[in-house]
């Protein structure tokens, strides 16, 4: 099938590529030339483990190329997907204004074919009348401007549907994601839109791509586009809860002397609640959870009701940031004048992703309280991200961190960081010391080292 994909950051580059090696000809708009240039050249611009290779291939094949040229994607597509991006506002709600701009184009480019639009990006709920309405202006737009202005020129043939078809990918593991699906999602009231979402997605659904072919075809739920919309924001609204319930355990295990990942395992065997999203640590972040749950909360006050437990989770997470800068202060007593290490910057593994990551509020802590703040981490290190960041001195490996620091703590749980050599590090330290924020290190091995080693509810 044909594909158009506008907005090429994490989503929509995914989403393209995945769709390409799927065998579908895909164009990505993106309205950054530079961005452009460089994933024409087989370059992408975010980091994600398989995405560079799975690119080059679809290049390769000639079954992917990228433009500025909405124009182009909307003639080429049969499928256009609106994968911009809807950052959260001061206020929670999200900025739908990328969004706008996508469906005004898009319909001032309609011609008669039928095109399916797919709302990829995490929308309000109630988005997708709101993006036919837009549309709508964009082709009354294109009229008026085609007769000198005239409001009562005949109306232009257009056909289309509008789908939610919401992600649920994670970062470090988009491409596993797509190609192994829990279950695909559309929003419609039309037939026609849904079955050739249908088949857009049945190389997916028949498991042709998936690691383990043998499993039975992708569950399929088709709902309508309110409730599609729903889908989205209430999962990411649970995990982040249940990650927000976990650390709140966590905090009081560490009052009366429980081991919360004991815990965590003892209540992860219950088939009715499970073990993933039950690891306590210093909290979500990332670009999806915050301004999810911040836009749930939103749409409910604005619906007369207030979400206390979305709430509650939040407030939650806040404090958890700063958890590690208690524990220091416990072992450390005044931070002035100390030396604090990083090992990890990014919200998680496997991604260059600095957004809303808890260890840009413990920088700023840190710093407020008279620490030098060190860091180092895999990916930002080494790809000149850290220009961005103030207030800490990133270096160029984790013997280079430890050096003069009076204590480490891990704050993205990087796999690599379980082989450092940490006899040597520990020789280069101040004070032995590492606050675990992610219970993610062999403690009695650092405790054999001469570490004085802090957990998180342990």
């Amino acid at each position: 099938m044909r594909v158009c994909v506008i907005g090429t950051g994490y989503v929509g580059l995914v989403t393209g590529v995945c769709l390409a090696h799927a065998g579908h000809h895909v164009i990505c708009v993106d309205n950054n030339e530079e961005k452009v240039k460089l994933m024409q050249a087989g370059q992408s611009p975010i980091y994600e483990p398989g995405l560079s290779d799975l690119m080059q291939a679809a290049i390769a094949s000639q079954h992917i190329q990228f433009t500025s040229d909405l124009a182009a994607g909307v003639s080429h597509g049969e499928v256009l997907f609106i994968a911009v991006g809807t950052p959260a506002l001061p206020t929670g709600e999200s900025d739908t204004r990328y969004i706008e701009s996508v469906a005004r184009g898009i319909g001032a480019h309609l011609d008669q074919d039928y095109k399916v639009i797919v709302n990829k990006s995490t929308v309000p709920i109630g988005s997708g009348d709101w993006v036919r309405m837009i549309v709508l202006d964009g082709v009354n737009e294109r009229r008026k401007a085609a007769n000198g202005g005239d409001n009562d020129a005949a109306p232009l043939a257009v056909d289309f549907d509008v789908v939610s078809n919401p992600e649920f990918l994670r970062e470090g593991s988009a491409i596993y994601d797509t190609f192994n699906p829990d279950r695909i999602v559309l929003g419609s009231s039309s037939d026609r839109a849904v079955g050739i979402m249908k088949t857009l997605y049945d190389p997916i659904v028949r498991r042709e791509l998936a690691d383990d072919k043998s499993l039975p075809p992708v569950p399929v739920l088709v709902t309508d586009i309110s409730s599609a919309e729903m889908v989205k924001y209430a999962s990411n609204a649970f995990l982040a809860t249940k990650i927000s319930f976990i650390n709140e355990v966590a905090n009081i295990c560490d009052r009366v002397g429980a081991d919360v990942t004991q815990v965590a395992k003892g209540i992860g065997l219950d088939s009715r609640i499970g073990s993933k999203f039950l690891q306590a640590g210093l909290g979500w972040g990332g670009s999806c959870f915050p301004k999810d749950v911040s836009a749930l909360i939103h749409t409910a006050h604005d619906y007369g009701y207030e979400a206390e437990i979305l709430k509650a989770a939040v407030n939650v997470n806040e404090r958890q940031r700063l958890l590690t800068v208690e524990k220091l202060q416990q072992v450390l007593k005044i931070l002035k004048g100390k030396t604090i290490g990083l090992l990890g910057l990014t919200f998680k593994p496997d991604t260059d992703d600095m957004r809303d990551a808890p260890s840009l509020k413990m920088i700023e802590a840190l710093n407020r309280l008279g620490a030098k703040v060190k860091a180092y981490d895999p990916i930002v290190s080494q790809s000149g991200l850290s220009s961005g960041l103030s207030g800490v001195i990133v270096e160029a490996d984790a013997e280079f961190l430890a050096d003069g620091c009076d204590a480490l703590v891990l704050v993205t749980d990087w796999k690599q960081f379980q082989g450092l050599d940490f006899a040597r590090m520990a020789k280069l330290m101040n004070n032995p010391i590492i606050i675990d924020g992610r219970n993610f290190l062999d403690r009695k091995a650092l405790e054999q080292l001469g570490f004085q080693y802090v957990g998180i509810g342990r």
